[in-house]
């Protein structure tokens, strides 16, 4: 199972960086807190849309389900954004 971890150089990632695990049924997504971290789970089947926003030096990943929800993790190198993009579409 491929997990991707932004950089913690990057937007509000310095102490909980974003992290995505992609398995074959499910996109698992990690957002870090003080205590815990918050997981949202879209099941592959449901994923509408996989975009990528590039920034200067890191890009963020936006996913949407059909469902009407939205991940919206920052702060990843290019090549991981692109290899996150492959594998879900």
């Amino acid at each position: 199972m491929p997990e991707y971890v932004a950089s913690r150089l990057s937007e509000n990632n310095a102490l909980f960086p974003d992290k995505i695990e992609i398995n074959a049924d499910h996109v698992v997504y990690y957002k870090g807190a003080i205590i815990g971290y918050k997981t949202t789970v879209i099941n592959r089947k449901n994923i509408a849309s996989v975009r990528v926003r590039k920034g200067l030096l890191f890009a963020d990943i936006v996913i949407e389900s059909t469902g009407g929800g939205t991940i919206v993790a920052k702060g990843f190198t290019r090549d991981d954004a692109r290899e996150i993009v492959r594998l879900l579409m």
